[in-house]
């Protein structure tokens, strides 16, 4: 085993939240890598010992692809619904034709049993933060899911922690893992398209609905350690592995969902990994009824320091995907589908003298890779926080309806109190960061 390294509307929203507490529950040990089943192919002073936390659907995909490198050995699942959580134990078990994967419901215990080299991650968004800073003070390295954090000052917090102890992140921003992406960006960032001046980025479009109607939690779910920090409110059934993403408490919509691709990538190719808007200003069209009140439609502009303008809007305006404007052209790109103006772009070769990015061979084998090397993954923290920055600065200044002004350096809003409040998210106790 390889040694540990160094339901409201948009007033209630600019409220905050309130608070409450939730405890532990004793749980299994767990189960060394030698001590499983699995072939020596791999040597056991080499294995890198997993767990995985949150193993919904996206969870279990994500699990299935860690299960799959010789590398890895999971031993330990975690999730506040017992349904997931034997799912996923049994998934594990089955996998390496043994018992020894141990299942628990609360991540505090199973960091606290130690053993473990990294932690997969597949959470809502309001418990990106906690997991995160308590497993890089334990000496794990990480693979987290998108978006980076619900918060800014959660993602700041959540960098810092990862710098500060010396582990491997690694975003689940997989677009920029894809060669179709890579390329686009190539072709910006080598000047073939010219000077660029704007940026159109598309997400989905949202939708509202869902019945305010309280309603029995199911019986295999812990709802009190599902919502965390997040303000106490009766289940309503509202499908908490899923339709969460529409209630602001837990997520942004799908524009937190798909900033950490799309503005991620429009970042990518015009090289402001670090960095950020210096003003933003735009609307939103919020749900008038019902339980879901983040953003159904999206439309903000955010300026930097260069003059560059990126627009994120949701699909009905912005084809979904990214599009760079330039004075000599346009490239764009999606999943599937890349075009250009002119066409012949799209036969370039990127000559060796020129600015080739990071050609990660595989999203999680980047992970795994890097977890070994110790070599920054081709989505660190930093540039996850950053991505992830610019939709939530679009959310405050919808949600405020005014121009905000952002110092990406020191990561204030100047001159406005109220905006600069929504920065951060309350939590209730005794969760803190």
């Amino acid at each position: 085993m390889m040694a540990n390294r160094p339901g409201i509307d948009r007033r209630g929203f600019l409220k905050g939240a309130a608070a409450a507490g939730a405890a532990a529950i004793a749980v299994p040990t767990v189960v060394p890598a030698t001590a499983l089943g699995r072939d020596g192919a791999t040597a056991a002073s080499e294995r890198i010992t997993m767990c995985a936390m949150g193993v919904g659907g996206m969870g279990t995909g994500d699990l299935n692809g860690f299960l799959g490198f010789r590398e890895i050995q999971v031993v330990a699942v975690c999730d506040a619904d017992a349904r997931h959580r034997d799912r996923a134990q049994k998934l594990v078990n089955d996998r390496y034709r043994s018992k020894g994967c141990a299942a628990y419901p609360d991540y505090r215990e199973m960091l606290a049993k130690g053993g473990l080299d990294a932690m997969m991650h597949a959470l809502p968004d309001h418990w990106h933060a906690l997991p995160t800073v308590a497993a890089a003070k334990a000496g794990l390295d990480i693979h987290g899911q998108k978006p980076f954090a619900r918060s800014i000052r959660e993602g700041r917090a959540m960098v810092d922690a990862v710098e500060r102890y010396g582990r491997i992140w690694q975003t689940g921003s997989q677009q920029r893992s894809d060669g179709r992406f890579r390329f686009a960006c190539e072709l910006v960032r080598n000047g073939r398209i010219g000077k660029v001046h704007r940026v159109e980025v598309g997400l989905p479009t949202g939708g509202g609905g869902g019945s305010t109607a309280p309603k029995q939690p199911p019986a295999s779910l812990d709802w009190n350690m599902w919502l965390g920090p997040a303000p106490k409110r009766p289940y309503q059934g509202f499908g908490p592995h899923w339709n969460w993403r529409w209630i602001m408490d837990y997520s942004g919509g799908q524009l937190t969902d798909w900033c950490g691709h799309h503005v991620d990538i429009a970042h990518w190719g015009l090289g402001y990994d670090r960095t950020g808007p210096v003003e933003i200003a735009g609307q939103g069209v919020y749900p008038a009824e019902g339980l879901y009140d983040a953003p159904t439609a999206y439309n903000f502009t955010c300026t930097y320091t260069t003059g560059v303008e990126i627009s994120v809007t949701n699909n009905r305006i912005n084809p979904q995907g990214t599009k760079w404007i330039g004075d000599k052209g346009w490239v764009y790109v999606r999943r599937g589908r890349i075009d250009a103006s002119p066409k012949s772009l799209l036969k370039e070769q990127i000559g060796p003298e020129e600015i080739k990015l990071y050609n990660s061979g595989g999203h999680k084998r980047n992970f795994v890779e890097c977890v070994k090397s110790r070599k920054t993954t081709i989505c660190p923290a930093e540039v996850g926080h950053r991505s992830i920055s610019v939709g939530l600065l679009g959310e405050i200044a919808m949600l405020t309806r005014r121009k905000i002004r952002w110092d990406p350096e020191t990561e204030q809003i100047i001159g406005d109190p109220e905006a600069s409040a929504l920065l951060n998210r309350p939590y209730r106790q005794p969760w803190h960061l």
